[in-house]
């Protein structure tokens, strides 16, 4: 069974940082890339960031490049999220998601990725 669980999420002042912990199993890493996506209330789904499993090249949609950093620790089967500088709009449940396919197709996407998380809070404060 394809299990990935979140962790490290919580409330934060505006400027302060988080990180976000994905620990995958079930399935081989290296068969499928991992990242994130969010979702605020009201707001439509949005890919945040995606690392490839083979290559450890790393897509950033726009509004959080300079601020968050994708990683993973092969070893451990996890992938980190590391935000700083962190702002209100950054504020929505984020997902760690499993898919064969990271780049462009992470990012403005209708499918749903091949696997999910359950989803751990962020809260910004102003």
């Amino acid at each position: 069974e394809v299990q990935l669980v979140e962790s490290g999420g919580g409330l934060v002042q505006a400027g302060g940082s988080l990180r976000l912990s994905c620990a995958a199993s079930g399935f081989t890493f290296d068969d499928y890339n991992l990242g994130w996506f969010r979702q605020a209330p009201g707001k439509e789904r949005e890919g945040v960031s995606c690392i490839v499993s083979s290559s450890g090249n790393t897509y950033y949609t726009d509004s959080i490049k300079g601020r968050f950093t994708i990683s993973s620790d092969n070893a451990k089967n996890t992938v980190y999220l590391q935000m700083n500088s962190l702002k209100p709009e950054d504020t929505a449940v984020y997902y760690c998601a499993a898919d064969r396919f990271c780049g462009a197709s992470w990012f403005h996407r209708e499918a749903e990725y091949d696997y999910r998380g359950q989803g751990a809070q962020v809260t910004v404060s102003s």
